[in-house]
């Protein structure tokens, strides 16, 4: 008589959550990484843009941060294109309400400058400023790594309108790395 012996394998499936959303919105943590995806559409010119906007900032309490982004794009029209470049510091709040181990809500408020590779134009500043408001949602993939989407009004004169200057909406895919600060190891 012969015996026959099966083994299962476990079979490990990638993460894609983790239950730290409370602890990665503390008190003297940093946050750093950009916005991958922007998309946005200009409702008074009928342009397109792409946009890469690198931050970093810091939490001054637990759920709320400051800091910097970098704003780097170019925006294709009829007729040419747009290389566009800011600064825009941000304050950043995570709601409690609605907040759940994995992921959190949060709005944000920038205001800042911006310029444009467009000259001889009426509208064009090498300087103009930068005001948006947006809300997002930050789903925790790994111990200290968010996926971010963020619906974003703003309004600029560094763009190719003439004299107008900018107000449109963005929704944004964005990668944050949450780090401990020194004291929450």
């Amino acid at each position: 008589m012969a015996a026959f012996e099966v083994a299962a394998q476990d079979i490990t499936k990638p993460q894609t959550t983790a239950p730290v959303a409370f602890d990665a919105v503390q008190r003297g943590n940093w946050l750093v990484g950009a916005d991958i995806g922007n998309i946005s559409h200009n409702f008074k010119s009928e342009t397109f843009s792409i946009n890469i906007m690198p931050r970093a900032g810091f939490f001054i309490s637990d759920n709320a941060a400051i800091g910097a982004q970098a704003q780097i794009g170019l925006t294709l029209y009829d007729g040419g294109e747009n290389f566009y470049y800011g600064a825009t510091p941000f304050v950043r709040y995570y709601f409690p309400e609605g907040a759940a181990p994995t992921h959190r809500w949060f709005g944000e408020a920038l205001a800042g400058f911006a310029g444009s590779s467009i000259k001889n134009s009426e509208g064009d500043a090498i300087l103009s400023s930068v005001f948006g408001l947006g809300a997002g949602y930050a789903h925790f993939v790994a111990s200290n790594v968010a996926l971010e989407g963020m619906l974003r009004f703003t309004r600029t004169n560094a763009d190719i309108s003439v004299g107008d200057g900018m107000s449109g909406l963005s929704l944004s895919l964005g990668l944050q790395v949450y780090l401990p600060g020194r004291g929450n190891r």
